[in-house]
């Protein structure tokens, strides 16, 4: 399992001061290792070659591999009216990383001193002081230091000066355009899951909290349950089929996103999830939902009848979808 390392040592930098290996040590930072550096969000395609290259330099260089991340968003600080959605959690990344070979993730926590680093700066404190890389693979768009100055072309330089491998890996391309977090994030907020997972290394996912609701999908014969505390993206309104993991067990899953329009005139979004075949207390239990596929629209019903019907309908188009 890649393991999840905070490295709090930027704010000293400002004061001339760099991480010493015994801090490192302290921390189980591998040093020494081979890296790449960027938001990882969502370990798309395009990452995994980045990643899976990594594992092939690190096994050559009989080190480490290390990925390197950010926690916010740097746009969380300097555009917090733009700030994308994560797509996944720090923990989530760091599960699929092992995957690929990765030993570890550092997590760079982005302050304004973080922010206001220079690319010489950054690279020395992390690069060399902090990790003491033996090589970095990287993409050809990957910026770093303050107001992104630091080109591939200025890395490329820095790492010659230090003694530090280098290579650039060529982004991942589907038909239409070059993978990318930012077309995931469209396609899911257009309900559009199929082509975001086609561009992801594993099926969409969400992890939330069960939490009481009305009860009125039992009382229909189709109990749900409800999810609060959801860190990620959620898709646009709409009904998926999927499958959630809980305790150790999977169970196929219709996925309601948005309103209840046939029952009340409420317009927030929910979450709910139908767990088919499923028997068991679920309140306050953790699901990881995995979004396959969209269902249909969110739409009013004339009748209890009527919902209960298409219910039915979906369920059966869950089960032979994921037969």
């Amino acid at each position: 399992m890649t393991k999840i390392i905070t490295l709090d040592f930027f704010d000293s930098i400002k004061t001339g001061l760099s991480p010493s290996h015994t801090a490192a040590t302290k921390i189980g930072l591998a040093r020494g290792g081979v890296i790449s550096i960027g938001n990882f969000d969502g370990v798309h395609l395009g990452h995994v070659s980045l990643l899976r290259r990594v594992r092939q330099l690190a096994n050559d260089y009989g080190t480490s591999a290390l990925a390197v991340t950010f926690d916010p968003h740097p746009a969380s600080i300097l555009r917090p009216e733009n700030s994308p959605l994560r797509l996944m959690t720090l923990e989530r990344r760091a599960s699929i990383m092992s995957d690929y070979g990765i030993d570890q993730l550092l997590v760079c926590p982005v302050t304004e001193t973080f922010l206001q680093l220079s690319a010489s700066q950054f690279f020395k404190s992390l690069v060399v002081d902090g990790l003491a890389a033996t090589a970095m693979v990287e993409g050809p768009n990957f910026f770093f230091g303050r107001g992104r100055e630091g080109t591939p072309e200025v890395l490329a330089e820095l790492c010659q000066k230090s003694n530090v491998g280098f290579e650039v890996i060529q982004p991942e391309h589907d038909s239409q355009a070059m993978i990318s977090s930012s077309r995931i994030r469209d396609f899911l907020e257009n309900g559009e899951v199929e082509d975001a997972n086609q561009l992801l290394s594993c099926p969409y996912q969400i992890c939330g909290r069960v939490v009481p609701g009305k009860q009125r999908g039992r009382v229909i014969g189709f109990p749900t349950a409800n999810l609060e505390d959801i860190e990620v993206l959620v898709p646009s309104c709409g009904v998926y089929g999927g499958s959630v993991h809980v305790e150790g067990r999977t169970s196929m899953a219709a996925i309601h996103v948005g309103p209840n329009p046939t029952f009340d005139d409420d317009t927030s979004r929910k979450i709910e999830v139908h767990l088919i075949d499923y028997e068991g207390n679920l309140y306050g239990k953790e699901l990881q939902v995995d979004f396959l596929f969209r269902l249909r629209d969110v739409v009013r019903f004339t009748s209890e009848i009527d919902l209960v019907d298409q219910l039915e309908r979906d369920v059966s188009s869950v089960r032979s979808r994921s037969l």
